[in-house]
């Protein structure tokens, strides 16, 4: 590819949010790099996702250190792209990154101790090739060491500057509330947070966006499109070599029950009447209203990233319309 000139109206179309009652705004779409920038994936299809990304406004890109594959491929190879297309802009752009999750052998290679948080961070910023995260956040809560530890390791990285922010990701209300507080304590207020949320997967309105409104923390929405299922690949079945026929964890053929495929398709026939593809739709559900900051996307091709960011057009819902939704999946 040649070299990379961003677009001159890429901020012509997409909102920006601001993470609750921070000074930070995201993009009202994020992209996420969990699947599609793994070793497994043409690196020049990944370039052109992550130029393409920008171009339309898509300043935020979320990372994790196990991502991959293999675990920490898709940091290594976010570097790659950032040192050949993005370093100019990088006071343009949001790059985030967790620990928490599996990394290394040995007692110190997950969840959320000191050590294994502060060590995750250092390995991530090699091998990504920059000097701070714009986010850091722990990816899950650690039953087992005191919530103080955990989140006095994420004041570390802000005060040390290897981190602007710290977020946490899978936490329940419960836990996101002492976090917060254990934060406030260090003088490091808590800027976001990300759990799973779709139209199908609802647990975040049983109590956490309640929580992150009262303290004006923000929230950035995974798998919005529920691994996949509130797309149009499944409205006839499991095609070959999609996620379902597959070997993937997250979406196994057996949550492809015909009940399951009739809501699909009736939630299909909403986005239809609407103007919107099911992926658009469900990215606007999630963003309706303003409680959500941002929905976190995934892509393996320029024209499904097209696709799915083009859902910023029409954010808007009717009550009938919403009541539908809600009929379809109950």
């Amino acid at each position: 590819m040649s070299p990379f000139a961003a677009a001159a109206d890429r901020y012509a179309g997409m909102p920006y949010r601001r993470a609750g009652r921070s000074g930070l705004k995201l993009p009202a779409v994020s992209l996420g790099l969990w699947h599609n920038f793994g070793d497994d994936k043409p690196l020049d299809v990944q370039r052109a996702v992550l130029r393409r990304a920008f171009d339309l406004g898509v300043t935020h890109f979320d990372l994790a250190n196990n991502y991959g594959p293999p675990p920490g491929a898709a940091e290594a190879n976010f570097g790659r792209h950032y040192a050949a297309d993005f370093r100019p802009y990088r006071d343009e752009i949001l790059v985030s990154s967790k620990a928490g999750y599996l990394m290394w052998d040995g007692p110190y290679g997950e969840w959320g101790s000191r050590k294994s948080v502060l060590a995750s961070l250092d390995q991530s910023l090699a091998r990504t090739g920059l000097d701070h995260f714009d986010i850091f956040y722990s990816h899950r809560p650690d039953p087992d060491t005191p919530i103080e530890e955990t989140m006095g390791a994420l004041d570390t990285a802000v005060r040390s500057g290897k981190a602007l922010y710290a977020g946490i990701s899978n936490y329940s209300p419960e836990r996101t509330d002492a976090a917060l507080r254990a934060l406030r304590e260090l003088g490091t207020p808590l800027l976001i947070h990300q759990p799973s949320y779709s139209i199908l997967n609802r647990w975040v309105e049983d109590g956490l966006l309640d929580t992150l409104g009262e303290h004006g923390v923000g929230s950035i929405a995974y798998s919005p499109l529920s691994q996949g299922l509130l797309t149009d690949r499944y409205l006839d079945g499991i095609p070959a070599g999609s996620r379902a026929a597959g070997a993937s964890p997250f979406l196994t053929e057996d949550r492809l029950t015909e009940e399951t495929l009739a809501t699909i398709r009736a939630l299909n026939d909403v986005a239809k009447r609407r103007g919107q593809s099911l992926a658009q739709m469900a990215i606007a559900w999630i963003l309706r209203r303003g409680r959500v900051t941002s929905a976190l996307i995934g892509a393996s091709s320029v024209a499904q990233l097209e696709n799915t960011v083009a859902a910023v057009a029409n954010l808007e819902f009717t009550d009938e319309e919403l009541a539908e939704i809600d009929r379809i999946v109950a």
